[in-house]
């Protein structure tokens, strides 16, 4: 009890002074922004506070929970006057599920804030001037063909080009942000870097969304869990570890939702355990799911605290009685007392040990532990601007740093003279030599380890790029591998990124080292999530 008294007593001394608002205060107040979190933005004499489930538009009754030296957060109690773009959620388990976090939001609002959202970090964080909207809508843009984003380069360039924005599948550009992109908030934070006049503005795109933003996953990675009914499996309540079952996924591709509840239905009765993060007991960590569009190919993986998986053959036998299409039924063994889905080891219990998948006309062996887009129509979007980009003409070197499984590599290859492709996860480089052979592509090179270690070796071959692709994970790029690349020094770096605010600190490297970036494309691919992919032109300044 003392502890206790001493823990609020310290905070209490901790606590920032001088604020308009405290802990436990009632507010209401206008919603002028959205965090990267999908946190309505409200602000109390200049004081920002985070409120959730609140939308740009709102007016809001709010009790205030916590206070920092920045920001703080607030609950909202009542919706005062709601957004004209807020909307029903059709989700029956929203409220609770943390897998969404903007399907109260009209589409099309969603897709303005997402650009809105690349535009705000590249200028507060990469420090770059990004042209105005009307500059950077450049024209009806249509997926996969880059007319539009050409005409509205050449446009800025030229300091003119005003166009009309809007079309199917595709958000005009528009500011709902306001300057809360990230979650860190400075109250005296300028909206955008003083323009550099010497240099055209940076392109940020309309956002390319989907005509029907629904139904898109083609993979699903359940948590299970026990509850009252016994076990349990779905997604976690936003913020926390606490899982809300689901039966039904409205981003999910059906043939997902139908395989997760089958084999959830299974395991309760072959009596299987769910694991216990506190505990470390308990058998059943996960169930993974994929779904191969293009063939139809569906692979089940448990993901197992142990070896050991009783009633193994009956299990088998129920999935392929009950499961249409199943053609992979795996098990991962993961025994480590961390948040992480797989373990080191995966043994095929029947099938194949790979489903087969398309984006495009390229195929893709996918494994259960391989990384394969989970939206294949708007990979396919991403990756085709990601070539035009590189404007390739059948002679370059080019480099793919982060290469996967070879998906953006395979892409590449068509239109290069050499592709060579780098990947620090073996298993990755094994499936990406096999979807070259798959492709029945010759002029594609893959290589295992860090790409800042495999590159300088390639140099020192006699390799050099005349482009290089570099996709990735959220933390950006390594920083050694930016420096390789100033050193390399390409004519043009691609840099496809799921993270708008890495993507930005990288590219502010980059411009000090020699290049200017040119333009933003971002693509919708997790709709009704704050998420959102980009793929950006940088070139070597001349």
């Amino acid at each position: 009890m003392r502890h206790q008294q001493r823990k609020r007593a310290r905070r209490a001394q901790e606590r920032p002074t001088g604020l308009p608002v405290d802990a436990g205060q009632s507010i209401e107040a206008d919603v002028i922004g959205l965090t990267h979190d999908g946190e309505g933005v409200v602000r109390v004499e200049g004081y920002a506070l985070f409120v959730r489930g609140a939308l740009p538009g709102d007016r809001v009754r709010a009790d205030v929970v916590s206070v920092g030296k920045s920001f703080g957060r607030a609950r909202m109690t009542a919706l005062v006057k709601p957004s004209a773009e807020r909307i029903a959620a059709p989700c029956a388990i929203y409220d609770a599920c943390g897998g969404c976090q903007l399907q109260h939001w009209d589409y099309a609002a969603q897709l303005r804030w997402k650009r809105q959202h690349v535009a705000d970090n590249l200028a507060r964080i990469g420090k770059l001037p990004v042209a105005p909207l009307d500059e950077a809508s450049g024209g009806p843009d249509k997926p996969g063909n880059g007319i539009a984003r050409k005409d509205a380069v050449a446009a800025v360039n030229q300091t003119a080009g005003v166009g009309e924005s809007g079309a199917a599948g595709v958000a005009a550009a528009g500011s709902v942000s306001g300057n809360f992109s990230n979650t860190q908030v400075d109250a005296n934070e300028a909206e955008c870097a003083p323009a550099d006049s010497s240099r055209p503005h940076v392109i940020v795109h309309p956002v390319i969304g989907m005509p029907d933003p629904w139904r898109y996953r083609n993979k699903a990675q359940v948590p299970i869990g026990g509850g009252e009914g016994g076990l349990i499996g779905g997604f976690y309540e936003q913020g926390s570890h606490q899982i809300v079952d689901m039966d039904v996924c409205l981003i999910q591709q059906e043939p997902n939702e139908e395989t997760v509840r089958a084999v959830k239905a299974i395991a309760r009765s072959l009596g299987y355990s769910a694991y216990n993060r506190e505990t470390g007991r308990g058998l059943l960590r996960h169930v993974v799911v994929r779904h191969a569009e293009a063939t139809g190919q569906r692979m089940v993986v448990l993901v197992t605290n142990g070896r050991d998986l009783p009633h193994k053959d009956e299990f088998v036998s129920l999935i392929r009685r009950q499961i249409p299409g199943v053609a992979s039924i795996c098990q991962n063994i993961n025994t480590e007392r961390s948040s992480v889905v797989f373990g080191e080891e995966t043994r095929v219990l029947w099938g194949e040990e790979a489903i087969y998948d398309r984006i495009g006309d390229i195929e893709f062996a996918i494994s259960a532990r391989s990384f394969f887009q989970v939206n294949p129509q708007q990979t396919e979007k991403l990756y085709r601007t990601a070539v035009e980009y590189a404007a390739l003409t059948g002679e370059e070197t080019v480099i793919d740093a982060y290469c996967g499984i070879g998906t953006i590599t395979l892409f590449l290859a068509r239109h290069a003279r050499r592709v060579y492709g780098v990947e620090i996860v073996p298993e990755a480089i094994a499936d990406a030599r096999r979807n070259a052979a798959l492709n029945g592509i010759a002029n594609a090179e893959f290589a295992v380890g860090p790409a800042e270690v495999v590159l300088p070796r390639w140099q020192a071959e006699g390799i050099k790029p005349d482009v290089i692709v570099v996709d990735p994970p959220r933390k950006g790029c390594d920083a050694k591998l930016l420096e390789t690349i100033l050193q390399l020094r390409p004519a043009r770096v691609v840099y496809v990124s799921c993270n708008p605010s890495t993507l930005a600190r990288d590219l502010r490297v980059l411009e000090g080292g020699g290049y200017r970036t040119v333009e933003v494309q971002p693509v919708d691919m997790f709709p009704h999530t704050v998420h959102v992919e980009c793929c950006a032109l940088i070139e070597r300044s001349k």
